[in-house]
């Protein structure tokens, strides 16, 4: 099977749009508020401890957020921390993100995780 194309492929030479739009700020937010705010209205504990780290609790107390920014996974490149357990007590998994990843992409990584439609995997 040869594929051809039947007419040149010509990228455009400026979007009609700007990349980003409204969203710069997604380039810049680097602080724990959108993430807090939005575990916070979830009936999280959000806790703030002396060194300006963010430790966040689920309702269950299974699973554990936290913004790090003076611990030594920081230095590391490690600055957001979630941890999954299983119903033994055991890691389930975890999820870190530099302190590149902008506080909102993290917050859309937990809202997704809380809106699955399902509690279980259908695969399972």
């Amino acid at each position: 099977m040869t594929l051809t194309a039947t007419t040149p492929l010509h990228a455009p030479a400026a979007l009609p749009f700007a990349a980003l739009g409204e969203r710069e700020s997604l380039l810049g937010c680097h602080c724990a508020g959108p993430v807090t705010d939005l575990l916070k209205n979830q009936g999280w504990d959000v806790v703030s401890d002396p060194n300006c780290n963010v430790h966040c609790s689920s309702p269950d107390q299974r699973v554990y957020v936290g913004f790090l920014p003076e611990s030594p996974g920081a230095a590391r490149g490690e600055l957001w921390h979630i941890h999954v357990m299983g119903t033994n007590g055991t890691t389930a998994w975890r999820q870190s993100f530099g302190a590149d990843t902008p506080a909102q992409a993290v917050a859309g990584f937990l809202a997704a995780l809380f809106s699955s439609p399902s509690h279980y995997c259908t695969c399972i």
